[in-house]
C-alpha cells in the first residue's frame, strides 16, 4: 500500500466531524499548537496529531461501531509509542466543537513540563 496516497485519500474523504475539528486546529489556531491530519504512525493513521504535545485525537463515527477491540489495541500501541490518545464521538464534535477544542487544549497544556 502506498501510505502517502492512502493518507491523501483519507484527507480528501473527511467526515463532517473531521472537517469541523480541522477548522478549529489547523494553522496553529488552537493556542499556537501545530496539528497535522492522517499521519502514519507505526501501522496506523492518526486522525489528528500534535507532535509537540505528543497528542493524537481520534474521531469515532459509525465506521468504529463493532471495532472497539481494534480501537483499544490501536490506542495501546500508540500510547506505547509515547502518545496520549483522545477519542471523541463524531456527534460530540458536531454538537460541541468549542468544548471539544477546550478538552484538547487542556490535554496539551497538562502534557507540558
Amino acid at each position: 500500500m502506498d501510505r502517502t496516497a492512502y493518507a491523501r485519500r483519507l484527507r480528501q474523504k473527511q467526515t463532517l466531524a473531521e472537517k469541523t475539528l480541522w477548522a478549529l486546529v489547523r494553522n496553529r489556531r488552537l493556542s499556537g499548537f501545530k496539528f497535522m491530519r492522517q499521519i502514519a504512525i507505526d501501522r496506523y493513521f492518526a486522525d489528528f496529531i500534535c507532535e509537540a504535545g505528543k497528542l493524537i485525537v481520534e474521531l469515532d463515527g459509525a465506521a468504529h461501531e463493532g471495532r472497539e477491540d481494534y480501537d483499544e489495541r490501536r490506542t495501546v500501541t500508540l500510547e506505547q509509542l509515547g502518545y496520549v490518545v483522545l477519542r471523541f464521538n463524531n456527534e460530540r464534535v458536531l454538537a460541541d466543537p468549542g468544548g471539544t477544542a477546550d478538552e484538547i487544549l487542556s490535554a496539551l497544556r497538562s502534557a507540558r513540563p
